[in-house]
This record gives structure tokens, C-alpha cells and sequence, in this order.
């Protein structure tokens, strides 16, 4: 079932608030309107950029019927705790697409390429992985210090002059889209979204890709001036 089924099966609906997080595609925000519920954008935890708990709770008001999280890039959202905060309020968890079987190959090829870019990365943030959590890097995304997009896109552009591919995973956070616009500060979300850049880490890139692509990042020093794009 999809999200929209869920929450119109958990009795979701009019007058409804559903939390989901803002760091993310527009998918879960709407999937809540189209059950004529208010979609509510929570921050997410600056290691994982799933949905932060702590967030979650504060977000909670007497209209809230759901929390929506999302497993992002591969990483699973902390359940656990985002259960405790449903169940302490009397609302339901509905996660926005589980993450779906598929062959245990390609997943430990993606690990392993990953492991390799965490071992000689430098000048660049690589993705922290919580303890006991297994992330399935359908996307391997770094931070990019320095002032945030400026340097991060500058970056980007510097990568794919030398043929690298490279995306920037979240353009804009869902809070900040026309469609969704709220007045809000979401710190970690906003943070993110300025210095988050998507590495490739596909299972079938070869050895020499993957030595490239170090060389190139480690070559660029992690920082960039704008004026160097």
C-alpha cells in the first residue's frame, strides 16, 4: 500500500496534521494532502537527515493523527524512538516507502564502494551511519564545509569539469517550495540543504572509477571560493 492508502486507512483525513519531514522529496507532504490532512515539517538529525525525534515532539499538537518519516539515501529513520513519541501521544507511525527487497549483491557491492570512499575522502563530511543501523546507500551524500552553497555548489561544478557526476540530493527543503511554504526555521534541514552533495557509489562502479573520484574530491581541498567555479 501507499502512503495515501495508509493514512486514509489509518482514518486520517480533514482537520488532520500529519508531521513529515521537509529534507526529503514533496512525496510524503503530498500524500497528506491528497487525504485532505495538513502536512507539518519537522527537522531532521544532522547525521542521519531522517526525521529527529526531539523534532517530531515539539511539532506534536491536539490536531496531530500521523508521523510520516522517510528512510533517506538508504539510511533507516530511528523508528524506534519515532514510535515512542507516537505512542506517548496516541498517534499512528505510517512510513513513508519501506525500504523493498533486493538482491543482497548489489546492497553489499554499494557498502563496499562506500567503505572505500569513507577510508580516503578528505575535505569533504562523509555520511555518519548510527549505531546499529544498516545503510543501504542508495545515495552516498557528503557535506561540503565552508559557507554552505556557495562553496558546496562550487564544488559540484568543479567535480563535473573534471567528469565526475554529482547532484545536490535536496534543491529545496519542502517548507521553502511555493506549493508548501511555511514561516519556519528548521536549523539542521536548512543546514543541510546547503551543504549536502551526492556522490556516486552505484554497485557497478569499477575500482579505477572509484580511485578517480577520491582523486578528484581530495584534489579540490573540500573548499572552494565561488569565484573559483
Amino acid at each position: 500500500m501507499g502512503t495515501v492508502e495508509l493514512l486514509r486507512a489509518a482514518g486520517v483525513g480533514t482537520d488532520d496534521e500529519v508531521i513529515v519531514p521537509s529534507y526529503a522529496t514533496a512525496g510524503p507532504a503530498e500524500a497528506v494532502r491528497n487525504v485532505g490532512a495538513r502536512p507539518v515539517f519537522a527537522d531532521i538529525d544532522a547525521h542521519s537527515f531522517c526525521l529527529d525525534p526531539a523534532s517530531v515532539a515539539r511539532a506534536v499538537t491536539s490536531r496531530t493523527a500521523a508521523i510520516v518519516p522517510v528512510h533517506l539515501f538508504g539510511h533507516p529513520a530511528d523508528l524506534l524512538a519515532l514510535q515512542a513519541v507516537a505512542d506517548a501521544h496516541g498517534i499512528r507511525l505510517i512510513e513513508h516507502a519501506p525500504h523493498e527487497p533486493e538482491p543482497d549483491e548489489a546492497l553489499q557491492r554499494r557498502r563496499a564502494n562506500a567503505a572505500y570512499l569513507d577510508a580516503r575522502l578528505s575535505g569533504v563530511v562523509t555520511p555518519a551511519v548510527a549505531p546499529g543501523a544498516l545503510h543501504r546507500y542508495r545515495a552516498y551524500v557528503v557535506r561540503v564545509p565552508g559557507n554552505g552553497r556557495p562553496d558546496r555548489d562550487a564544488f559540484a561544478r568543479a567535480l563535473r569539469a573534471r567528469g565526475i557526476g554529482c547532484r545536490v540530493p535536496v534543491q529545496t527543503p519542502v517548507h521553502r517550495l511555493p506549493a508548501y511554504r511555511r514561516e519556519l526555521w528548521l536549523p539542521e534541514t536548512e543546514r543541510a540543504a546547503g551543504e549536502c552533495l551526492a556522490l556516486p557509489v552505484l554497485a557497478g562502479m569499477s575500482p579505477r572509477e572509484l580511485h578517480r573520484l577520491v582523486a578528484a574530491c581530495n584534489a579540490l581541498g573540500g573548499l572552494l571560493p565561488v569565484a573559483a567555479a
